[in-house]
């Protein structure tokens, strides 16, 4: 433990949130008609970096948490000895890319959390030709590796079984594996790359996702989330609807108190941009290189300073509030919902902001 006495970001990152953090006024009402003109949020400058507790405030929170909790859906399907064998055969991916089998474009490695991409790939943050919202682009087809047999075999069919997504919908599988303090900034599935639903299965750990928050870096802080979902092992997890396409969620840094993995199942849209063979291709990863002997005194809080890549600085997204209402949790309403949000989403033309994922 160095001198500072912490022993990873997770400490470090309590230690720096004050017990009341900085809050902005959440919203400005907008219409919910599917005009296109769905609620913005903005936020109220505070000089003490304190939360507003007003209680229209907090009357608002309430009504997005709500929001947010009506339009996911959450099973329990897999049994611990079922987890355990996927827990396996995920430790063979980590296995084969730390031996470089794969594609390039299959594995990209962040600090405390790498992502290994089957059956479609998209460029993302640092990676991106040109910045902005809606920039993400699928990889050109063949250049991430295909989705394993396992992962259709143990989890895929188990979740056709169960109801959860119809049969041949999943077209693209991810794993992230976090390590203790990893996390993943807030953001939302480019809608224009993904169809809806967003099915996501937990290993190796519990912990949770929270919708609405914001990052601050240098140092890194985490806000106030509107809604916390906690994941346990094994459990199956829904986003559709406003929680899916109008509210950033992300994983905090102390929510990963030990290792866990996640896998993302997700099915491209037919119509979303790919890099041609035209195209120039995205920024290479630097080819990693020895390091140098340094005869400067060393810090002892370096190593416990959150490393932070320009990928995970892009601005915040907000988009606009969806038309559709949502009342039932069933999993064939919730399928029914992600095709009924995509129509809408291309017949209303709203423009929003994209994050990586």
């Amino acid at each position: 433990m160095a001198a500072s006495g912490y022993s990873d970001l997770r400490e470090k990152l309590k230690s720096m949130t004050p017990h009341r953090e900085e809050e902005k006024q959440k919203y400005v009402d907008g219409t919910s008609n599917g005009s296109g003109k769905g609620r913005k949020r903005k936020y109220r400058e505070s000089d003490d970096d304190e939360f507003d507790h007003s209680d229209e405030n907090t009357e608002l929170r309430e009504q997005e948490a709500h929001r947010v909790r009506s339009s996911i859906l959450q099973k329990n399907i897999f049994t611990p000895e079922e987890c355990a064998l996927i827990e396996e055969k995920i430790d063979d991916v980590v296995a084969q890319g730390d031996a470089g089998l794969y594609r390039e474009h299959t594995v990209d490695r962040a600090p405390l959390r790498n992502k290994y991409f089957f059956g479609e790939g998209y460029t993302y943050g640092s990676q991106l030709e040109k910045r902005g919202p809606g920039q993400e682009r699928l990889y050109r087809k063949g250049e991430v590796d295909e989705i394993p047999s396992w992962v259709h075999e143990l989890v895929i069919k188990r979740l056709v079984s169960s109801g959860v997504i119809p049969e041949g919908f999943v077209n693209s599988a991810v794993i992230n594996d976090y390590q203790p303090g990893g996390c993943i900034v807030s953001h939302v599935d480019p809608l224009h790359i993904f169809a809806r639903p967003i099915v996501s299965v937990s290993f190796f750990s519990d912990s949770a996702l929270c919708f609405g928050c914001r990052f601050q870096f240098k140092p890194i802080r985490v806000s106030e989330p509107v809604f916390v979902l906690p994941v346990r092992r094994g459990s199956v997890t829904v986003l559709s609807g406003y929680a899916a396409d109008d509210i950033t969620h992300c994983i905090r840094p102390q929510d990963i108190k030990e290792r866990r993995a996640v896998i993302i199942l997700r099915k491209t849209r037919p119509d979303a941009p790919r890099l041609d063979s035209g195209s120039s291709s995205p920024v290479e990863r630097p080819v990693p290189l020895k390091a140098k002997r340094s005869h400067r005194r060393a810090d002892p809080d370096a190593a416990h300073r959150p490393r932070v890549l320009e990928m995970d600085k892009e601005e915040n997204r907000h988009p606009s509030v969806s038309g559709h209402r949502r009342h039932s949790i069933s999993s064939e309403n919730y399928w029914r919902r992600g095709q009924n949000s995509d129509k809408h989403r291309e017949s209303s033309g709203r423009k929003v902001k994209m994050r990586r994922h």
